[in-house]
């Protein structure tokens, strides 16, 4: 994994994306500090590989979507101030 600053990455952005395509894993950094990563397409996300590896299953289930909302005559405030006397 290569590890490059912004201005590099701009500077010969070609070269880098060609890099890229070969298979090559870049890390963009900023002063130093990682920001972002540049991976090939093909390139497994990190919960494809952890579902190819067994470790983890994708849901069987669609999320249920949030109930609504509940309306009240009070604020949340009021209600626990009264509770609290």
């Amino acid at each position: 994994m290569t590890s490059i600053g912004i201005r590099e990455l701009r500077d010969g952005l070609s070269k880098h994306i060609a890099d890229v395509r070969q298979g090559a894993t870049i890390t963009v950094t900023d002063h130093g500090t990682p920001v972002a990563r540049i991976v090939p397409v093909q390139a497994p996300t990190a919960l494809e590989q952890l579902i190819a590896e067994g470790i983890v299953q994708p849901p069987t289930h669609r999320k249920r979507p949030a109930p609504d909302p509940v309306v009240a005559d009070v604020s949340l405030s009021e209600t626990v101030l009264a509770d609290r006397r």
